[in-house]
């Protein structure tokens, strides 16, 4: 199906790693073949990272081990080093997911190295992933602010995306962790990475911390962005910024674009399905709202 929009499902790892009771992974494996029944075609499934740090990430040997074949589906995971890596070597992976944080502080909390530390372990990797086939998706957190020191300022995002590309990545994933920006702040920050990097090599990521994810994901639209990534039922959180709240809910998201006329190639009554069956288990309160409120008719579109 042709469309005017990507959509990266990042719920299967982002959504629901900060859950606070462990989720079997059947239910896990479940809910990803629900999202790529609906039509996803971008799935982040697991985080590669130290089982003591997110211990809902434990058996991410066991998902990624037991994914569904879908033919167009492709499966990535987060990995934060050359140990995850390793480890994800022996199962069906088509993207990384590698993070960097554009605020020093959060990058020292988070993974324990400077910025310039994090870049060069990057480039270290970037060879062993090119051999494997994989596409790299390079994300910068806290890119509008962090919880441990404040505004970020964009040129520091740029300067991080554009060292990111020359390093090897394949797309720059711009997350607003925390929740904090608002509209304006993200027109200006997609203009000016579109015209630094180009619009095919940015995905957003936002978090609806103060209600804003829809609206911020409408600018970015508007700036030209085309990729975003959403989480099922609007769950998520980071476990290493207090107060960060869900993810831009991927309901919500297609349910507006799709009733814009925006093709997202997702069927709306089967992710409302996989929203509810997510939002079942979840034992954190889903920021999703179009669920709660919609039927499952397809929105009004492209007759």
């Amino acid at each position: 199906m042709t469309t005017d929009v990507t959509i990266i499902e990042v719920g299967p790892r982002d959504g629901l790693q900060n859950e606070p009771g462990f989720i079997p992974t059947e239910k896990k494996l479940r809910l990803i073949g629900m999202l790529a029944d609906a039509g996803l075609r971008r799935i982040e499934a697991a985080s590669f990272v130290h089982p003591q740090r997110v211990p809902q990430m434990a058996d991410a040997e066991a998902v990624m081990g037991g994914l569904p074949r879908v033919s167009g589906v492709s499966f990535a995971a987060l990995i934060p080093n050359r140990r995850g890596l390793e480890r994800a070597a022996a199962y069906r992976l088509d993207e990384i997911n590698w993070v960097t944080s554009a605020s020093p502080a959060f990058n020292r909390r988070n993974i324990n190295q400077t910025i310039e530390e994090n870049l060069e372990a990057f480039r270290e990797l970037v060879p062993l992933v090119r051999q494997a086939g994989q596409r790299i998706r390079f994300s910068i957190a806290t890119s509008f602010g962090c919880p441990f020191s404040g505004r970020v300022e964009p040129d520091v995002v740029l300067r991080l995306a554009e060292q990111a590309i020359a390093a090897g990545a394949d797309e720059i994933g711009v997350a607003d962790t925390i929740g904090i920006a608002v509209p304006d702040e993200v027109y200006a920050l997609s203009r000016r990475l579109i015209d630094a990097v180009g619009t095919e090599r940015i995905a957003l990521h936002l978090h609806d911390t103060r209600g804003l994810a829809l609206a911020n994901t409408y600018a970015a639209y508007t700036a030209g962005i085309r990729s975003f990534e959403t989480a099922v039922g609007g769950l998520g959180g980071c476990p290493f910024a207090p107060g960060a709240a869900g993810n831009a809910a991927t309901e919500d998201v297609v349910y507006m674009f799709e009733r814009m006329k925006v093709r997202t190639g997702v069927d709306f009554s089967k992710m409302l399905d996989a929203a509810e069956y997510a939002v079942s288990f979840s034992m954190r309160m889903p920021l999703g709202r179009i669920r709660l409120v919609e039927s499952k008719e397809q929105p009004t579109i492209h007759r």
